[in-house]
């Protein structure tokens, strides 16, 4: 009722100065309706308004930065890139279009030019920790696992409470095959719960030969895993089989939960296969493996032959 009433008030606003006499419209004027029309979520005629508005030097930039953000809004992301960077090169330091722009780059893929603003950005508001996780976020998905360790790492009461921060930072540390990863999950898993993370805490253990803790984590992530992923349900089982061949060889638990991971669906038959480099895996435990390896190798022939038949009679 409220937004029916604000639209009824701005279509009577906007009537009354074509009526004028006056042709003293002015761009703050357009401007004004522009972005009631853009708050109402009616972004065509915001478009337009914001525009007229833009032609004039005094509401220039805050017309192109909130096109900028309707450009956003409508996910046409890389003509919201160059509204904001455009801006940026009248107004190199305008905080406002910086952050819009770094942000921006990352839905349209482009995460060097992302680093580049949000380097900028950070010089310019170092104490910033919603930047300084994004910046992280970019540099994790460069591969650049130190620099988002780093980072973060400046922002230390956010780390602290930010459960988003921790786990790019767990993530960070784990992908460099650090030690101190396994602290840096458990500290989310603390306050969390979620198997895929879990999953990842696990293999950081096993990575550090913490095989008791690693068997226990991966049973942990089986029973928080929902039933609907089956895939990473398989790939945890495993896991777990993995570790228990090589922690107990004396064993055939792990032949057991290797089974049942292919019966879940685990189809990996090269990693499978790479069980076999594992020096302490039994010989029995060896051939039960050689044995499920050539299972499966038969029912992805039989799977492709069926697929090619179907593929023959729909043509």
């Amino acid at each position: 009722m409220k937004k029916y009433f604000q639209l009824i008030i701005l279509l009577l606003f906007t009537v009354s100065l074509f009526n004028c006499t006056s042709t003293a419209t002015t761009a703050e004027e357009y401007y004004s309706i522009g972005m009631a029309f853009f708050d109402l979520g009616k972004y065509e005629e915001a478009e337009r308004w914001l525009n007229r508005a833009r032609s004039a030097n005094k509401t220039m930039v805050a017309s192109q930065y909130n096109l900028g953000r309707l450009a956003y809004e409508r996910q046409r992301y890389h003509e919201a890139a160059d509204y904001f960077e455009d801006i940026l090169k009248k107004d190199p330091s305008n905080v406002l279009a910086l952050r819009a722009a770094a942000y921006t780059r990352i839905k349209t893929g482009d995460i060097n030019i992302a680093d580049r603003h949000y380097s900028r950005l950070l010089e310019m508001i170092p104490e910033s920790a919603d930047d300084g996780y994004n910046h992280a976020l970019v540099l994790h998905a460069m591969g650049r696992y130190s620099d988002a360790e780093k980072v973060l790492e400046k922002y230390h009461v956010p780390l602290l409470d930010n459960s988003d921060m921790q786990l790019l930072y767990a993530r960070s540390q784990s992908a460099q095959n650090k030690v101190e990863a396994i602290d840096s999950f458990s500290v989310w898993l603390n306050n969390n719960t979620d198997a895929k993370v879990r999953y990842e805490y696990a293999k950081a253990l096993e990575h550090h030969q913490y095989y008791a803790r690693a068997m226990e984590e991966y049973r942990k992530a089986l029973t928080e895993n929902p039933s609907a992923n089956i895939t990473l349900n398989s790939e945890i089982r495993f896991a777990l089989a993995r570790v228990l061949l090589i922690a107990d060889s004396t064993s055939n638990e792990g032949i057991t939960e290797l089974q049942a991971a292919v019966n879940e669906g685990f189809n990996d038959i090269t990693a499978v296969e790479g069980l076999l480099s594992y020096q302490e895996i039994s010989s029995a435990n060896r051939d039960s493996i050689r044995t499920i390896i050539n299972n499966m190798r038969r029912a992805a022939i039989l799977e492709e032959s069926q697929e090619n038949d179907e593929n023959e009679e729909e043509n």
